[in-house]
């Protein structure tokens, strides 16, 4: 996959939102902006209760449809693992020319990560972290993205941050790559996931 050719898409939807402004992209009713990953052997996605379900299969997700910025931005989400002993609430996103997934619980339920940091997984580089995940609790999630940093929080803890003017990051080869330019996915798990939001950051200087 030619992962340059989603560069071309412009950013006409982010140029509307001031920065510091959260937005929604998810309206709790409807897989509007969305659409359903294709992975091989997905499971199915609805919207429950105000929530998007991804069902247990090989790999269930959903991709965003519109524009999607470079860098300078932040996203937040809450998400939930309803069955399953995997990732279940990883999200792909870019990052400057490149993607990168930060995975959550994968490799059997407790790895936090990015894929990839110098061109090792999630479960091999700087940024492997081990938590347990409670099935039936909602985690809140938080992603940064600037032109130097990579920031992530789960419930206010800090739990990453990859200097870009050390690092270099890419998107882990295979069906992950489905997933951009900005994707949910969970692997062999059932997961929720609500209150999606983004803002854009004021570029550094």
């Amino acid at each position: 996959m030619d992962r340059r050719r989603f560069l071309s898409l412009a950013p006409v939807l982010w140029a509307a939102a001031p920065a510091g402004e959260w937005k929604s992209l998810f309206d709790g009713k409807t897989l509007q902006g969305w659409k359903e990953t294709a992975f091989p052997l997905p499971g199915k996605v609805r919207v429950e209760n105000g929530t998007i379900i991804l069902e247990k299969k090989y790999m269930t997700g959903v991709t965003w449809t519109g524009s999607f910025p470079k860098s300078n931005f932040e996203i937040r989400y809450e998400a939930v693992k309803l069955d399953g002993r995997d990732f279940f609430a990883s999200v792909t996103f870019p990052v400057a020319d490149s993607y990168c997934s930060w995975i959550v619980g994968g490799w059997g339920g407790d790895v936090v990560g990015l894929s990839n940091v110098d061109g090792w997984d999630a479960g091999q580089n700087e940024t492997t972290t081990h938590m347990e995940f409670e099935t039936g609790r909602w985690y809140a999630f938080r992603l940064q993205v600037t032109d130097t940093r990579i920031q992530a929080w789960i419930d206010d803890e800090q739990v990453i941050d990859v200097n870009l003017e050390k690092h270099w990051v890419e998107l882990r080869a295979g069906e992950i790559e489905a997933s951009v330019p900005f994707g949910f996915a969970t692997y062999e798990t059932t997961a929720a996931l609500r209150k999606i939001e983004y803002r854009l950051l004021a570029p550094a200087g």
